[in-house]
């Protein structure tokens, strides 16, 4: 089995580092062409330039900043009237900062649905019409694996990104008949910035040293190593695929076996 994205235009949100950016590259090795989406324009050329391209490809980038939703959706209005429509869109951000959940500010809860649900509605109503009129869609949000079981020490994003999976399930339902599909990946601990981060935080709080909590963070592992992150792109591209077609309103876990739920 062959994954070929070649006609397909696809946008990547956060593709400028990270899993965003693996799944820009696999994208466009599958043949889509692909809009990177994130607010460094710096950082968007570099990987920009880091995209395999045949002659037939054409990519590009949007600079926008999900900590900004009306001017995302003005820049989102404006390229889907002018650019080709977009059959695969991958909604991802950067996750909200660690911490306890009873400790959280009441506005560290609202930046964090602003960012991840409200700009992931704004981005589908921005492409959903393409979507229909080619009957043929893929939403394919980049959440986490405290949908399923909730992460210590990372409250505001468990409970943010539950309501983003409540929010793509509820989303699948009504977009199925237009042949548009909406499945979310859940990454289990990938090396990434954000992983990195997580570790800093917990060292910071808990005293102990890095090397000691990514012990500890491997030995939840059964596949005994944390992801790399074109992992979870492979899973994305397969998903983004015709092969997929009949597979909708699913929570992928992409995490080496950590979950304990089935």
């Amino acid at each position: 089995m062959k994954i070929d994205l070649s006609g397909k235009n696809a946008v990547v949100c956060g593709a400028s580092q990270g899993i965003g950016r693996a799944i820009a590259i696999e994208f466009a090795q599958c043949g889509a062409n692909v809009v990177l989406l994130a607010r460094n324009e710096e950082s968007l050329r570099k990987v920009l330039r880091e995209l395999p391209a045949s002659k037939t490809q054409n990519h590009n980038i949007i600079i926008a900043d999900f900590s900004q939703p009306e001017e995302l959706r003005n820049k989102m209005k404006n390229f889907a009237s002018e650019a080709k429509p977009v059959h695969i869109l991958v909604n991802n951000t950067g996750g909200p900062k660690g911490g306890e959940i009873y400790k959280a500010e009441t506005i560290e809860f609202e930046l964090a649905f602003r960012n991840h649900l409200i700009c992931n509605q704004i981005m589908v109503q921005a492409l959903l019409e393409g979507m229909k009129r080619n009957q043929y869609g893929r939403i394919i949000n980049i959440i986490s694996t405290s949908v399923k079981q909730p992460i210590k020490n990372l409250g505001v994003s468990n409970t943010i990104r539950a309501a983003v999976a409540n929010w793509a399930k509820t989303l699948s339902v009504e977009l199925a008949s237009f042949g548009i599909t909406v499945n979310n990946i859940l990454p289990g601990a990938t090396k990434t910035e954000r992983l990195k981060g997580i570790f800093r935080s917990r060292s910071e709080t808990s005293g102990r040293s890095i090397e000691e909590i990514e012990k500890e963070s491997l030995a939840e592992i059964p596949a005994g190593r944390f992801a790399e992150p074109q992992e979870p792109a492979y899973a994305a591209a397969f998903l983004a695929s015709p092969f997929a077609a009949y597979i909708n309103g699913i929570n992928l876990p992409v995490d080496g076996g950590r979950l304990n739920c089935l």
